[in-house]
Order: C-alpha cells, then structure tokens, then sequence
C-alpha cells in the first residue's frame, strides 16, 4: 500500500496526511537507537503496510466514526497479526520485540495525526 492508497481512503476527519516517509522517521525517533539502526525503512514500511492490511481486512479503514474504530482495535490482535505477516515474509527479519515496539510507535504516529484535527 502506498501512501498514496492511504490519502485516497481518508476524510478530512481521519488521518489526513499520513506520510510512510514521515511515519518512518516518527518510528524510528521512537525506538532505542540499538532497535532502529537494525532495520532498513522497507522493513519498517513492511511493518506499517501489514498494519493497513490488518485495519482493512477487519474494516477499520473507514474511518467514519475514529472513536469507535479506535475503541474496537486490539492492539494485542494487531501485533500477533503483524508478526504472522513477517514470519510468512522470506525477506523481513526482525526480532518479535521489536516488532511490538515499530507497531506501538506507528499507533503513536496514527495518535499525533488525530491530536492535529
């Protein structure tokens, strides 16, 4: 997914303005720098992409009531669902801590863009 696909599924009132590239960097400033200089940006847009597919195929991307989306998302669920995604990848390696701590700093990521609107 693209940011692209991201900014064309999304209101004024949702996560206008996401930005992979922003996403990333806001990922990496959040991690310890030992976790971040491990993984390249495509690992970590492999991550933030697997978490888009999560909210799509549970249908959490319509973003018409964010409120109840948010309050419907398992970050548990969202986590193991992510760590699948990387176990079925031949290429992306990364550690299952680190896992929770890249998909907790993109929810971090997704949280400041609602603080703005």
């Amino acid at each position: 997914m693209s940011t692209q696909d991201i900014n064309d599924g999304i209101d004024a009132g949702g996560f206008h303005g996401y930005d992979e590239e922003e996403a990333v960097g806001f990922i990496r400033a959040s991690l310890p720098a030992s976790v971040s200089e491990q993984y390249s940006d495509d690992e970590i847009l492999f991550v933030i992409d697997a978490i888009w597919e999560y909210y799509d195929k549970r249908g959490l991307t319509s973003l018409d009531d964010l409120d109840a989306e948010e309050d419907l998302l398992d970050a548990d669920d969202l986590t193991a669902y992510v760590k699948k995604e990387i176990a079925r990848d031949k290429e992306v390696m990364m550690d299952p801590k680190d896992v929770e701590l890249v998909v907790k700093a993109e929810l971090d990521y997704e949280k400041s863009l609602e603080d703005l609107f």
